[in-house]
């Protein structure tokens, strides 16, 4: 007969979920200190019996060919962005997490979206608050202009209560799953613990009662989601909610999609009647003034399933130290430094004495191999202080040797530049054969060296 065992402690890193049986000031998984937190862990108090023999086995191996093919039907949001980078639309039973800093707007963005489903969805919608009162979530729908008796609200932080008032509910938001916790730990809401295995429990009832839940993450200083990274594992779609609070234009940026794309990018503005959708991206990544002043180059990002042109801007200055400033906003660090190596010594632009800043306009983060191109026109442009014309645009790889690699989707960014009213374009030369259909609507340069580029735009001085 199994004896009943006291509770156990055991360490756990509230930055990875690394597990140690004693307190350690530097997480060995990590690195980060002063992480590692106390939890306890109650041991079952009956073992339970090895199961032996097929007879006892609850499920079976199948072969591919006998396994059905199950179609994900998708809901629309209401909110055109928001459908766009979870692929299409909401997916029947999924899990997906929001996470971004304080004040961003995640609890208006879910509200909208939760009186969305309540209208047009029979089963009713339940968003589940657990950091504010009921009172306080009608405030902020009255104030959005929102208003329907299937959306029910609930004030509750006990996992185990808000499971009971499930209901006939298809489609539940909680706010957040920092702020909650359940019975089977004794360890405090917001801990590793209970992040994870109110995360866990979550999964299995959207997976059995195919419940849809959106759940709203906390965000650490460096703004990763607060909690394991189990947490990420979990959920089917995780997003982040990017931008400043004083600007009007944020950003919603897929990092796992089971149901589509990881590199979508959603565009919204708030306004106070709400989060809207933002269509036109001229506005935002693309700036009134480019072409008069030099260190701006055009070049149509892929992300996703949607490609958007953007404007980078670079500034030269003198440095007043010995060694030399290199900063980027947007724009990988490495590739700055690898590209500004290629044009001093493919190109002869020198840059040893000269700060160097790049930004991305609009707050985007541009990681595709396909701006090197642009990257190098606009520090070619402002390293020689002269302007490239508003209505071109640069794209293509950029190689140690200065050779220009062709790109995907490169049919696709030349229409996008069509589309915007640009004249010209710049592409690497092997992507001509697929843009040739194009070539009566929009002037097309193949571009073979880092060195062609700067005699087809005249970014030597005189």
């Amino acid at each position: 007969m199994a004896t009943k065992k006291s509770p156990t402690s055991q360490f756990v890193c509230s930055a990875c979920g690394f597990i140690a049986p004693k307190w350690l000031g530097k997480c060995p998984d990590c690195g980060n200190f002063n992480t590692m937190q106390e939890e306890l862990v109650r041991p079952a108090e009956t073992a339970s019996p090895l199961r032996t023999g097929v007879s006892q086995m609850k499920t079976r191996a199948m072969p591919l060919s006998k396994i059905g093919y199950e179609k994900f039907d998708r809901v629309k949001s209401g909110i055109s962005e928001f459908d766009t980078v979870l692929g299409g639309g909401i997916v029947r039973g999924s899990l997906v997490l929001l996470g971004g800093d304080p004040g961003i707007g995640k609890s208006t963005l879910l509200t909208q979206v939760a009186a969305h489903l309540a209208a047009t969805q029979p089963a009713p919608t339940l968003y589940v608050s657990a950091e504010e009162s009921c009172s306080q979530v009608k405030m902020r729908c009255e104030r959005l202009g929102l208003n329907s008796d299937n959306l029910l609200l609930l004030n509750e932080t006990c996992l185990e209560d808000i499971e009971a008032n499930l209901g006939e509910s298809k489609f539940v938001v909680i706010d957040s799953v920092q702020a909650i916790y359940t019975e089977a730990l004794s360890s405090a809401a917001g801990s590793v613990g209970q992040v994870r295995e109110c995360a866990a429990k979550l999964m299995r009832i959207a997976k059995s009662r195919n419940i849809t839940f959106f759940i709203i993450g906390h965000v650490t200083k460096e703004g990763a989601l607060a909690g394991p990274k189990v947490l990420e594992h979990i959920m089917d779609t995780v997003l982040y909610f990017e931008g400043q609070q004083e600007d009007n234009f944020k950003l919603l940026r897929a990092v796992k999609n089971r149901f589509g794309s990881a590199q979508e990018v959603g565009v919204f503005e708030m306004t106070d009647t709400g989060i809207k959708s933002v269509s036109d991206y001229a506005e935002i990544f693309l700036s009134e003034t480019r072409g008069l002043a030099a260190g701006s180059a055009v070049t149509p990002s892929e992300s996703g399933n949607r490609c958007m042109n953007v404007e980078i801007q670079t500034l030269i200055s003198k440095t007043a130290y010995g060694q030399p400033r290199r900063m980027s906003l947007g724009v990988d660090y490495n590739k700055l430094v690898v590209l500004i190596a290629v044009l001093e010594k493919r190109c002869g632009i020198p840059f040893w004495s000269s700060d160097v800043y790049i930004n991305a306009m609009g707050g985007i983060k541009l990681d595709e191999p396909s701006v090197d191109l642009a990257i190098c026109a606009a520090l070619a442009s402002a390293a020689n202080d002269i302007p490239i014309d508003k209505y071109t645009a640069v794209f293509g790889e950029v190689g140690l040797t200065g050779e220009i690699r062709p790109v995907t989707y490169a049919d696709k960014r030349v229409n996008e530049c069509i589309k915007t009213g640009f004249k010209r374009v710049l592409l690497p030369a092997k992507n001509m054969k697929t843009c040739e259909k194009y070539k009566d609507k929009i002037e097309l340069i193949p571009i073979q060296y880092a060195g062609q580029m700067i005699k087809a735009l005249n970014l030597r001085p005189v």
